[in-house]
């Protein structure tokens, strides 16, 4: 699990369960993409949430191919980039997902 900590001292990471965050502080998670079936049975990483492209598709039986990926975005483009993109609120009330996170 990656940590960046900023020079004002907040936290960012992909969310993991590695690491019990709250020890840290506050937490504060937003979801940065969503890992979803179509209908045709196809897995896609939808990274709409952090202004990201979608990724797939990933064949039926293979979700955490698709949740490999969506990681590697986050981690690679998201998390690393100096001046990442606001998470919006869309929100949905199951997490498929590995929430972005601001400690």
């Amino acid at each position: 699990m990656q940590l960046v900590i900023s020079p004002d001292g907040t936290v960012r990471c992909v969310y993991g369960q590695e690491i019990d965050l709250s020890v840290l502080g506050a937490v504060s998670t937003q979801r940065g993409s969503h890992v979803e079936v179509d209908d045709q049975n196809q897995w896609w990483a939808d990274l709409s949430p952090v202004n990201g492209p979608r990724l797939g598709p990933f064949p039926f039986g293979c979700r955490d191919q698709a949740l490999d990926a969506e990681r590697h975005w986050l981690e690679a483009q998201w998390l690393l980039s100096p001046e990442p993109s606001d998470v919006t609120g869309r929100d949905r009330t199951y997490a498929t997902t590995r929430p972005s996170l601001t400690v």
